[in-house]
């Protein structure tokens, strides 16, 4: 059956950092010589090295890659890796009480985030203290599946394997290109930019949710 255009989303696909949990990746450099950092950012993109662990690789294959072609920066890459619990900074303000208020009604949530399978499971306990991950009916961990946003297949393989139907679904992530591809796989996505307007967002398509203090 298809789902109105106006109906309500009935399930809610939230991604996890900086959306609910503030990551700055570079916290974890705070102890090294800033040179160091600076040269790596210089000469690593990051963003993509990342992504790679994101997308499947473990920390030790992400290190070698940058001992295999960037040897100088390979020290401030194990960093990373090894300090990653320290990139986590605790909670994006509000976002938890709009995931508790959405459960409480009975709204169907997910998680659908890009983080390694490692890095992931090492973070679990924090996760659970900062965010409520069990809140969540399940997560889909990208480095688990070996598939990352914004790669279409990731928003399939979510629907598929949870039944959903993309126009009764709701997605929340902070980055422009993740909300362009769930868009274009047909769920109702929403660009994250604070709690509040979070709440005037999903409140506008109809989901149990108060309106920002104020507004």
């Amino acid at each position: 059956m298809t789902t109105p255009a106006d109906a309500p989303p009935t399930t809610v696909v939230m991604d996890l950092g900086n959306v609910l949990v503030r990551w700055d990746p570079t916290r974890v450099w705070n102890t090294l010589d800033p040179a160091d950092v600076a040269a790596f950012l210089a000469a690593v993109d990051f963003r993509a090295w990342n992504h790679a662990m994101d997308a499947g690789l473990t920390g030790a294959e992400a290190v070698a890659r940058l001992e295999a072609t960037d040897p100088a920066h390979a020290a401030v890459g194990r960093a990373y890796v090894d300090g990653f619990l320290d990139t986590l900074v605790g909670p994006v303000p509000g976002t938890r009480a709009v995931v508790e208020e959405l459960a409480a009604a009975g709204v169907r949530l997910l998680a659908l985030t890009n983080w390694s399978a490692e890095l992931f499971d090492r973070a679990a306990d924090v996760l659970e203290e900062v965010v409520g991950l069990s809140t969540f009916e399940d997560v889909l961990v990208s480095g688990r599946e070996r598939l990352a946003k914004p790669d279409p297949a990731v928003f399939r393989l979510l629907l598929d394997r949870h039944g959903l139907d993309p126009a009764a679904t709701a997605f929340v992530d902070d980055a422009p290109a993740n909300v362009e591809a769930a868009a274009g796989v047909g769920l109702r996505a929403v660009l994250f930019t604070d709690a509040g307007a979070l709440r005037r967002e999903l409140g506008r398509m109809g989901l149990p949710v108060a309106p920002p203090v104020g507004r």
